[in-house]
């Protein structure tokens, strides 16, 4: 794993969460996107080298608005750039991690993304990132 791509944290609301952000961090997101196969609206804040997404569902049936439905507003996952993801996810898998999609899917900011299922990593969901 390379470094920590990005933060994501999960919210009911893109326009009042962007208003809070900005707040907190003195800087405006700096990009807005829409990820139809996740449904959910994302919008990324970069603090120094660390991005932090906002994801607000779409559908009710999506796995942000199960989140949010469960746990509530808050860290959803932790995303982790990797530099040949198909390598990672055969590494991981071999390992004994839980894979959630058996192929790469393309996610928010020009990535290839996959996850890996919380109960193989103590709870946490985490996400792999690779560049296309």
């Amino acid at each position: 794993m390379l470094k920590v791509e990005h933060i994501g944290i999960a919210v009911k609301s893109l326009n009042n969460s962007n208003k809070l952000f900005a707040s907190l961090f003195g800087a405006d997101h700096y990009k807005i996107e829409e990820v139809v196969s996740e449904h959910v609206n994302t919008s990324f804040f970069k603090i120094g080298d660390t991005k932090i997404e906002l994801l607000e569902a779409t559908d009710e049936s999506s796995a942000i608005a199960k989140f949010i439905e469960k746990k509530g507003e808050g860290i959803h996952h932790i995303a982790f750039e990797v530099e040949n993801i198909e390598k990672e996810m055969e590494r991981l898998s071999k390992e004994g991690f839980v894979i959630l999609n058996e192929t790469p899917k393309i996610g928010a900011d020009n990535k290839k993304v996959c996850f890996l299922h919380p109960k193989s990593t103590n709870g946490l969901l985490v996400e792999l990132c690779q560049e296309l």
